[in-house]
């Protein structure tokens, strides 16, 4: 009676190891956030499915309205973007598309896909502090950049104004608080002239909608697949075998 007993204790051990409120899989059953995947087909975008799958619950129209726009608006920036780069040049190296979309992500590090989460932190600190100015101080002091401001290539970030518009609605309409919104344009202010860019506008969507930071990061990295995805997919029909970072007529300076 014990080894039954102690043998139940094990599986009971081993499935709890793997509990998970995100999902239920079990012969015939799929359900996601206690939610069967039938009833969920054909009746849910796929920006409320990441919200459900997230955070447990279904958003309103406006909330899902909202994040969708923020991940439309991250989906590429062209292959001068290293994480486009590489994945269009491991599509040519006999990898399989999935590891070509596997090292573009790979790439999306700090210093290239990181200022999202990095921004919206400086934002809670600007709302948690209450001084922007303060905070702007603090943070030029260590570092001469803040995340979300400024842009190598683009003056004025195009994708800017859409999205802080639809924060601004949001706003007026009592969707979202507010404060992180007022946070980002105080700081654009004191730093002007260097515009907010898609990493602060972005920012401002993801924290608004109550989203933590290091999600920020993850959400950019789903919506930046799908351009990775894409131009690794084009880069297969070109015909081109090993392509490196330059074409082989044109060779690196010595030194």
């Amino acid at each position: 009676m014990s080894g039954r007993a102690d043998e139940g204790d094990a599986v009971r051990g081993v499935a709890d190891w793997w509990a998970t409120a995100v999902s239920r899989i079990e012969p015939d059953v799929i359900e996601l956030r206690g939610q069967p995947v039938q009833d969920l087909i054909g009746r849910i975008g796929f920006a409320e499915l990441i919200w459900l799958m997230l955070r447990g619950e279904r958003p309103d129209a406006r909330r899902a309205a909202l994040l969708e726009a923020a991940l439309v608006s991250s989906v590429d920036h062209g292959p001068h973007a290293p994480s486009i780069a590489v994945a269009r040049m491991a599509a040519t190296c006999g990898v399989g598309l999935n590891n070509a979309v596997a090292t573009g992500v790979n790439l999306l590090g700090d210093v290239h896909g990181g200022a999202g989460e990095q921004c919206v932190g400086l934002l809670d600190e600007v709302v948690r502090d209450g001084d922007a100015a303060a905070v702007v101080a603090r943070r030029r002091a260590r570092d001469k950049y803040l995340p979300g401001f400024g842009h190598r290539f683009h003056t004025r970030d195009p994708r800017r104004d859409p999205l802080l518009g639809l924060v601004a609605a949001a706003v007026a309409d009592e969707v979202v608080p507010g404060a992180h919104l007022r946070a980002a344009l105080e700081v654009e202010r004191l730093i002007a002239p260097v515009p907010m860019n898609i990493d602060g506008a972005t920012a401002v969507v993801y924290a608004e909608l109550g989203f933590p930071a290091p999600l920020a990061r993850g959400l950019f990295v789903l919506s930046r697949s799908v351009g990775i995805l894409a131009h690794a997919w084009e880069e297969t029909g070109q015909g081109r075998r090993n392509k490196g970072p330059m074409p082989p007529s044109i060779l690196p300076t010595w030194i």
